[in-house]
């Protein structure tokens, strides 16, 4: 859900005091997360170290994934999940394959993407080149 609404992982990783509905909303889902942390303890298939705390980290670590990544490597966060969920599953716990490494050439796009400056959606004007809207690549000319 991240990865595919922006708006979606940020409400996941923030708090909005005076929204009283949206913190509703996230208390609840927070709830359940408790009770599916209950559910992994007593099945000894969760780490008994692991916290609520450790969602919210995981929670920024796959925003951050998502944002950096964005177009250039789509799916590397399900990479990172499927390793989270290795490093918090319980020692003997079967766990599905992870998805595949992103290609190396996949992610020195997301790292030259990182480079450039964000966009800025609220001017009535195109960028110009050389100010992050354009499309050229690291060392084309």
């Amino acid at each position: 859900m991240q990865a595919a609404d922006r708006g979606f992982a940020d409400v996941l990783t923030m708090t909005f005091p005076v929204a009283k509905t949206l913190e509703a909303h996230r208390a609840g889902a927070y709830n359940g997360f408790l009770e599916l942390m209950t559910r992994g303890n007593a099945t000894g298939r969760l780490r008994a170290d692991f916290t609520a705390e450790d969602l919210v980290i995981l929670l920024m670590a796959n925003a951050g994934v998502v944002a950096a990544t964005g177009d250039a490597a789509t799916d590397t966060w399900r990479r990172l999940v499927g390793q989270m969920l290795r490093a918090y599953a319980a020692p003997g716990t079967d766990l599905p394959a992870l998805e595949p490494a992103p290609a190396p050439a996949a992610l020195h796009r997301a790292m030259i993407r990182l480079t450039r400056p964000a966009p800025r959606h609220d001017s009535p004007h195109p960028p110009r080149p050389g100010t992050g809207g354009d499309t050229k690549r690291h060392g084309d000319r």
